[in-house]
């Protein structure tokens, strides 16, 4: 039975059930944390060997140059070929960056923020700068954009991607708009992945602000769960045919392929935009680390191989996102308190609670020794009008500790909507 269906007795014995089951929890001392989409020590386990490959002494890039001294702002040529296939773009497309595509990203809001786009005066000098923020979204997008004081529009998430008509519209009204997040495969939290007439839509806006960007974080292009994957449309290639081929800066890391914080971070875009970010970064910086770019070249050799690498990951991951799947099925489904994803790649599952209790559950979590990411952090300012989602990431705990957190979570859902139930019967 839906408990929305039971009557006060009813819910009444089913709460009382419920608070025993957690107090039984809480009682355990429990300290488990699944806050963050971080990898596993396994999955890191698996580029160890990226360590040794200048154990042969050669440090030289393809070009003759010694990656251990200074130079090759945008990156060494080979890893410029590596990284372009990963986006797809070409190689005089591309900048490679540090090890963080967040920080490539905080980098290009800045640029504009201080000097303008393509010779458009800079958002600082604007009345007012606006984004469109898919939602649920990525906090750390979110929190980019609030840290420039830049206003955040909440843009629903459809099964296709984001909401395009009130996108199109939005854009073609209001010059302020200079900016839209997105994560366009296996979305941060939802793990959808955007439709062919999604992207193109996307290729095709016209907005009032000739200094509108895309900003195309594909975080997980290639971080798939399954053994036939989804795929999306080449953003660039389409807005080339499109006569748009400045309106997208595409983002992308190595940060879950090999180590977070040692990894490579990549960014595409059209060659002018590319030249005039180039003219920006060598302002700030000399050369990133180019033998830890040379470092995954050698590790890796070609893109085939990277996807090959990714697979390993699949083996360990895929099980954990299956366990959380199937225990939100056999607990949650019968009652009708809740929906979820089932993603096919990513990091994330993204749970809806019933409304106005997200906070309760992560609460009552954290309380019993379960860290789960804050509610309402997947909305701008971190606020969800509704109360409801919850970003669950499997990937980090042994499946046995996350087996565990999982008992618990459904529990404390099951608490918090028989409360919300009862408080309205």
């Amino acid at each position: 039975m839906y408990l929305s269906e039971m009557n006060r007795e009813e819910l009444t014995a089913f709460n009382n059930e419920a608070k025993s089951l957690y107090a039984d929890f809480k009682s355990q001392g429990l300290c488990l944390n699944m806050s963050r989409g971080n990898p596993c020590k396994e999955q890191l386990e698996l580029s160890v060997g990226m360590l040794a490959v200048f154990d042969d002494g050669n440090f030289m890039s393809e070009n003759g140059i010694d990656v251990r001294n200074y130079g090759m702002l945008d990156g060494i040529p080979e890893a410029k070929t590596l990284f372009s296939d990963m986006i797809g773009v070409d190689d005089d497309e591309v900048i490679i960056f540090g090890n963080s595509s967040l920080n490539a990203m905080f980098w290009t809001v800045q640029v504009a923020y201080n000097k303008g786009i393509l010779g458009e005066k800079p958002w600082s000098q604007c009345d007012k700068v606006k984004f469109l923020c898919p939602v649920p979204g990525y906090d750390r997008h979110f929190k980019v954009t609030e840290f420039f004081g830049i206003e955040m529009i909440n843009i629903p998430m459809t099964a296709t991607g984001p909401d395009m008509d009130m996108i199109e519209k939005l854009v073609s009204e209001d010059d302020s708009i200079k900016g839209i997040w997105c994560v366009p495969q296996y979305s941060n939290p939802d793990g959808i992945s955007y439709s062919d007439n999604t992207v193109k839509r996307f290729a095709d806006l016209k907005p009032k602000a000739k200094d509108f960007r895309i900003f195309w974080d594909n975080a997980y292009c290639i971080h798939h769960l399954v053994d036939e994957p989804e795929y999306i449309l080449n953003i660039l290639d389409e807005a080339k045919k499109a006569g748009n081929e400045n309106i997208v800066y595409i983002f992308g890391s190595t940060s879950k392929i090999t180590f977070p914080g040692a990894g490579v971070a990549v960014m595409g875009a059209s060659h002018e935009n590319v030249e005039e970010l180039k003219k920006y970064l060598g302002i700030s910086i000399i050369s990133y680390d180019k033998m830890n770019q040379l470092r995954h070249v050698k590790f890796f050799g070609t893109y085939e191989n990277m996807i090959e690498h990714m697979k390993k990951h699949k083996q360990i991951i895929a099980p954990k996102f299956r366990l959380v799947c199937d225990i939100l099925e056999n607990e949650i489904a019968p009652l009708g308190i809740g929906d979820w994803t089932d993603p096919k790649g990513g990091y994330f599952v993204s749970f809806n609670a019933p409304e106005g209790c997200a906070k309760r559950i992560v609460k009552l979590c954290a309380e019993a020794g379960v860290t789960l990411t804050g509610a309402g952090a997947t909305f701008p300012y971190g606020v969800d009008p509704q109360d409801r989602n919850i970003r669950l990431a499997p990937t980090y705990p042994p499946i046995e500790d996350l087996k565990k957190a999982m008992e618990l979570f459904v529990i404390c859902v099951k608490l918090a909507a028989s409360e919300k139930y009862l408080s309205e019967k």
